[in-house]
């Protein structure tokens, strides 16, 4: 399914990001332009910039140099920052669940004070998402009384009830057992499904080959191979690339 003539919805120019006074790169000069509608995965090994990508697009980290664009709107004050993170929802490793506050709160929270929605409104849009996820009936429980899938699911629903027009997931399988990658991949194979503009970074090939438009390899902080799961999977142009798929592919 190609969506690549959809209007662009996030650019990256020639961002650089750089840890410890310089030390480590993280991000060396990427350049990249994602259109409304397609679900892009990133991949590559350990310390290649992927998180770090991820999470300058909306401002968690602060690049040193570059700009980005997200929907129209270049991130430079922090007004501007701010309006572009009400429209982008952001899954993490960890689940980052309020622990004192049941399931049905935790998606109620952000509803009220930023989207100013009244109270049977969120709790309409949270029910129905919790539908969505496949647990309506923890909607009482506590976090803690949580499996480690269940707890990604209600974090994914959360940032869903933004109703936001991006999703970005940071390695959000990584932390769970085993048993419990599927469901929370279910979920987001079903959102691909759906047209959200989504952009996750992940270990899970078999995601990236089933829900992925695009997937971007990236090593030593740059972007190696940028193209659709079928050309990266079957026929790698790079050397490098068919490296790391030769180790992680059994």
């Amino acid at each position: 399914m190609n969506r690549t003539l959809n209007p662009e919805i996030i650019r990256i120019e020639s961002l650089c990001k750089s840890f410890h006074h310089g030390r480590i790169v993280a991000l060396d000069n990427v350049s990249l332009t994602i259109p409304e509608g397609q679900v892009t995965v990133i991949i590559g090994p350990s310390g290649s910039g992927k998180s770090t990508m991820l999470r300058c697009i909306n401002h968690l980290e602060v690049p040193d140099s570059g700009t980005i664009t997200v929907d129209g709107i270049v991130l430079e004050s922090a007004q501007d920052i701010n309006k572009v993170r009400t429209e982008v929802g952001m899954v993490f490793q960890q689940f980052n669940l309020f622990p004192h506050l049941t399931v049905l709160d935790n998606l109620l929270l952000a509803q009220r004070i930023v989207r100013k929605r009244s109270k049977a409104e969120a709790q309409s849009v949270a029910e129905q998402l919790l539908r969505k996820v496949g647990i309506p009936e923890k909607a009482k429980a506590y976090p803690g009384q949580l499996s480690g899938g269940q707890q990604q699911r209600v974090a994914i629903a959360r940032a869903l009830a933004m109703q936001p027009k991006i999703m970005l997931f940071d390695e959000p399988t990584s932390a769970l057992d085993p048993e419990m990658i599927k469901e929370v991949l279910d979920v987001m194979l079903e959102l691909a499904q759906e047209g959200i503009t989504m952009v996750a970074v992940s270990h899970e090939m078999g995601f990236a080959r089933n829900a992925a438009n695009r997937i971007i390899f990236m090593d030593q902080a740059r972007i190696i191979e940028d193209t659709t799961p079928q050309e990266l999977f079957e026929s790698p142009r790079e050397e490098r690339t068919r490296q790391f798929l030769s180790k992680i592919l059994h």
